[in-house]
């Protein structure tokens, strides 16, 4: 992959992100705000944020959000072949609940 194609899919990433998010803000705060693991501060941000500005974002050569795979554990139960529907992404999730949100820099 080159850098062209490299930044390409950056900013694929980016406003695919940012889009879901500002969505996921918009229809349900409080389940956002746990999915998404962000503070207030970072949704009210995103939350107003126009459609011209989401594109300026995501135009950025760096990722605009982190993967929350810090633990081992919470790793390997999302990543686990067992049902998608059974205990294992139940426990993840209480996992991550225990993890403070991202406060916005």
């Amino acid at each position: 992959m080159n850098n062209a194609e490299l930044r390409n899919e950056l900013h694929e990433l980016n406003l695919t992100y940012l889009m879901i998010a500002q969505q996921m803000l918009r229809a349900d705060r409080d389940a956002a705000l746990y999915r998404l693991g962000v503070g207030q501060e970072f949704a009210d941000v995103l939350e107003r944020l126009t459609p011209a500005q989401i594109l300026k974002m995501a135009a950025s050569e760096m990722l605009m959000f982190r993967l929350r795979f810090d633990e081992r554990a919470l790793l390997g139960l999302l990543a686990s072949h067992a049902n998608p529907r059974s205990m294992p992404q139940s426990h993840a999730a209480i996992l991550m609940t225990g993890q403070p949100a991202e406060a916005m820099a």
